[in-house]
């Protein structure tokens, strides 16, 4: 957020973006995309948020988005269930990387029922 920067960030920003508007270009998506996050509640409201920018992005024509813009077409009715109650699985993923270095600490499993009682007596 460019309101929380200092007037020296500023400035550097400022010279940046002159010698690389494409730089710009790309922080005022990367923005965008923030604020549509940050700022809506309703799933609807955010399917349209999206699309727009989706298209803005498209209009670029910048391909360092286009992993954002894949993700966004293949996962779209799963993101925008953040915009109902503000959930994502980071949990999930958080424990399903304990449970992976907990299985490389061992290099593997064996025993798929100890490995289980282990799991529960560590992490339940």
């Amino acid at each position: 957020d460019i309101s929380k920067w200092t007037t020296n960030q500023k400035q550097r920003a400022d010279i940046l973006f002159q010698q690389y508007p494409v730089l710009k270009q790309a922080y005022s998506l990367s923005q965008q995309l923030r604020t549509i996050y940050n700022s809506t509640t309703v799933k609807e409201v955010g399917y349209t948020k999206l699309a727009r920018w989706y298209n803005d992005v498209q209009n670029t024509g910048l391909k360092q988005f286009s992993t954002v813009i894949n993700t966004i077409q293949v996962n779209y009715k799963t993101i925008l269930n953040y915009f109902d109650n503000r959930s994502t699985n980071a949990s999930a993923e958080s424990f399903n990387a304990k449970i992976k270095a907990f299985r490389a600490q061992f290099r593997g499993v064996r025993n798929i029922d100890f490995f289980l009682y282990r799991l529960a007596k560590l992490y339940a």
